[in-house]
């Protein structure tokens, strides 16, 4: 009996992976996706918060405690045959799930490297471009993102992290020991809020990765690239890798959204990355609220208002690379679905912030 009443949680399960029948070890604090990330299992997945259901996969066996409300992403079918989030599942016994793996995803060995804040720079009322420099080069491909620890000041010994994509290509050899992030401040965010009022250079923080699978694809067909706020990043590092690996003869439409004026950042780099393009490169600002008697010349409201009008009717032949807010990412994957684009050539990472979060 009393045994019984003062054993110990048990602090590790196994999590078997069918039907390529991969086994790790997962922490009984720890999502069964967030383990496979951290050890090299190319498990699908994208937002990592619980809102595209990309990591969806069948429980076999065991049990989990689910972190949130899956059904609004699941269809009935998929609940009645038990279908889980891997990213909002945490392990209770050993788990067997039924998935298939990604292919062709970047392979990198994830590490836990002290960074140190070299520079921080206003690019707008609300982001800020944050570069670090690393003890070790971190190698990653452009579009990928890496987790910076929270400070002790902020969260004493909780490992707590905030994730955000790289916003320049690595060297020639694939590896970087500097870095640099463009990252939007979410107001009562801790970390943006100490980032923006408190950090200086010369702050050392801890940054781990690399982690995603939003990077630039084989192809010859044109490219759509969409990013709105901070969503700049990837797309903006994607771009200049491509061109760094001499893959620019691609012709590219690159929209741009972001409220007025004020909020358009990092051009003069656009405008770099466009003169060097081989291919025919577009770039498309549009404004969503700026008012109407400023000098504003270009176009005015919601990207998928602009599309058509830019691209033409031949949408659907396009690849599409997609960052920023999950509005955004919405309603161009609506337009992309009614212009009868394949979804295999449609690439996209929602940038949500902690209050997508549980």
């Amino acid at each position: 009996m009393f045994n019984r009443l003062f054993r110990r949680t048990q602090s590790e399960y196994k999590f078997r992976m069918t039907p390529a029948n991969i086994e790790i070890r997962v922490s009984s604090k720890e999502t069964l996706l967030q383990a496979t990330l951290d050890q090299g299992v190319p498990f699908p997945y994208n937002c990592r918060a619980g809102g595209c259901g990309e990591c969806k996969c069948r429980l076999v066996e065991g049990k989990v405690k689910e972190l949130t409300d899956k059904s609004y992403l699941l269809s009935a079918e998929e609940l009645k045959e038990n279908y889980i989030l891997a990213c909002q599942s945490i392990p209770k016994s050993d788990v067997v799930v039924e998935v298939t793996l990604a292919k062709g995803r970047p392979e990198h060995p994830i590490i836990e490297a002290s960074g140190t804040i070299i520079t921080l720079k206003p690019l707008t009322h609300d982001i800020l471009r944050v570069k670090m420099g690393l003890d070790q080069p971190m190698a990653y491909t452009a579009g990928q993102y890496a987790e910076i620890i929270l400070p002790a000041e902020l969260k004493p010994g909780t490992g707590e992290s905030r994730s955000y994509s790289f916003a320049c290509a690595p060297g020639q050899d694939g590896r970087a020991d500097q870095l640099d992030f463009f990252i939007r401040k979410v107001p009562g965010g801790a970390f943006t809020e100490w980032l923006f009022n408190q950090a200086k250079a010369g702050t050392k923080l801890n940054i781990r990765g690399p982690y995603g699978d939003f990077y630039l694809r084989p192809g010859t067909q044109p490219i759509i690239c969409i990013a709105g706020g901070s969503g700049l990043a990837p797309v903006k590092a994607l771009l200049e890798q491509a061109h760094q690996d001499k893959k620019s003869t691609r012709d590219v439409v690159f929209f741009f959204g972001a409220r007025t004026q004020g909020d358009l950042y990092g051009l003069d780099e656009i405008e770099q990355i466009r003169h060097n393009w081989i291919g025919r490169f577009e770039f498309v600002p549009i404004l969503s609220a700026e008012p109407e008697n400023s000098t504003w010349q270009g176009r005015r409201g919601w990207i998928t208002n602009h599309l058509q009008a830019v691209v033409g009717e031949q949408i659907a032949q396009h690849q599409a690379y997609l960052c920023g807010p999950p509005p955004m990412i919405d309603s161009c994957l609506e337009e992309f679905s009614r212009c009868s684009m394949d979804s295999s050539q449609i690439h996209f990472d929602k940038f949500l912030d902690r209050s997508h979060r549980v």
